[in-house]
């Protein structure tokens, strides 16, 4: 079950990413070649030819080149293994004397191409988050006990108090809090906090007091624990804006969690691939089954608001084979004023794809690994 349910976030992220990429494409009268859920061989595909459509199966590429009357018309696949997608265009890794194909067309119409994929996720994420929000509201960070003795209690923080920014960084989602303090964990420097209480805004500079653990381990601490459960409702207009805040904080925090990683703060043992996800859904509908299947699809919903915002994010990096890679070759190419040598461009990502494909594999063992 765990795993029908990842795979079914999967698709549905996957398929909107490559719906936006097909969209525009028609849009600028670009010839789509395939449009597929999947990779590996076809299952199911459906075929249109001049007198009407037809539903093929397990049919492999020669068999389309033997009946040319689907050449000019898009097929619609869907594949056997369901991770990935594509949109195939016409002229997209080769050079094709057709007005239709894709580098017959402007650089701007084929930069529009190609971002309308990550576009349509945050797009996806975002009509997410409205149904999140409308139905659940927002993850507010509420004090929620404050322990004696500590610099929070000595400072007058009370629970019920919300706390607002922390060293100068805005928090609206208790999440926010969790990252910040992942990220920057506590020391021996004064923190600055700003909370709210009864609508009245404060703020206070507290030091953290290093306390030793049960394991004997030491660490700094504050001394309160925050509610990241405490849903706030909000209705009307606020629920946009908090939508499009909360795909904002995802972006963000994507681009966040690549810097740290970079910096050798995040180890690559942190990093999930499909397997790890699987595990990410599976605990989370155990945990949260007991309160209904309302409960249930929210907290999916709000799993494929990250994963489907990451998607974005990583698919614009400047690498070779991701779609940020070949808005980096249109980006030359519009400085430049003239194209790129296209063997030169293919070979850099057919590379970039086959490094990519290497760290799949690498993050795969990874999740294995973690299982054991």
């Amino acid at each position: 079950m765990n795993i029908f349910l990842a795979i079914l976030v999967f698709s549905i992220i996957v398929i909107v990413h490559e719906f936006g990429h097909f969209i525009v494409a028609k849009i600028n009268k670009v010839g789509v070649i395939e449009f597929s859920l999947g990779m590996g061989p076809r299952l199911i595909t459906l075929g249109n030819t001049p007198d009407g459509r037809r539903l093929l199966f397990l049919k492999k590429s020669k068999y389309f080149e033997e009946h040319p009357e689907y050449n000019d018309n898009t097929l619609y696949s869907w594949k056997l293994l369901p991770f990935g997608g594509s949109c195939m265009m016409l002229g997209e890794e080769e050079e094709v004397e057709d007005e239709r194909a894709f580098g017959k067309k402007s650089v701007y119409a084929r930069m529009a191409i190609i971002f309308a994929g990550p576009f349509f996720n945050f797009i996806l994420a975002f009509i997410l988050a409205l149904i999140v929000i409308g139905f659940g509201g927002y993850d507010t960070p509420v004090v929620d006990t404050v322990t004696e003795g500590m610099p929070m209690e000595a400072a007058g923080i009370q629970p019920g108090d919300v706390i607002t920014e922390i060293n100068g960084r805005d928090i609206l989602l208790s999440r926010e809090l969790a990252q910040y303090l992942q990220f920057y964990p506590l020391s021996d420097e004064p923190v600055h906090l700003a909370y709210e209480r009864n609508g009245v805004e404060k703020e206070i500079t507290v030091t953290p007091e290093i306390v030793k653990g049960t394991d004997g381990t030491s660490e700094y601490k504050l001394g309160f624990v925050y509610n990241q459960q405490a849903r706030t409702k909000v209705s009307g207009i606020s629920v946009v804006t908090r939508a499009a805040y909360e795909v904002k904080y995802w972006i963000f925090a994507t681009i966040e969690s690549l810097g740290q990683m970079i910096q050798g703060k995040v180890s690559p043992k942190d990093i999930a691939g499909p397997v790890g996800i699987v595990q990410v859904v599976g605990k989370a509908v155990e945990n949260t089954k007991s309160s209904g299947l309302s409960v249930v699809t929210l907290m999916l919903l709000n799993i494929s608001i990250l994963l489907t915002a990451n998607l974005g994010v990583m698919n614009l990096l400047p690498i070779p084979a991701l779609d940020g890679g070949r808005l980096l070759f249109l980006i030359i190419e519009w400085i430049r004023r003239k194209p790129l040598n296209q063997k030169i461009e293919n070979y850099v990502n057919v590379t970039g794809f086959m490094l990519l494909m290497g760290l799949m594999v690498l993050i795969l063992v990874n999740d294995v690994i973690k299982l054991f």
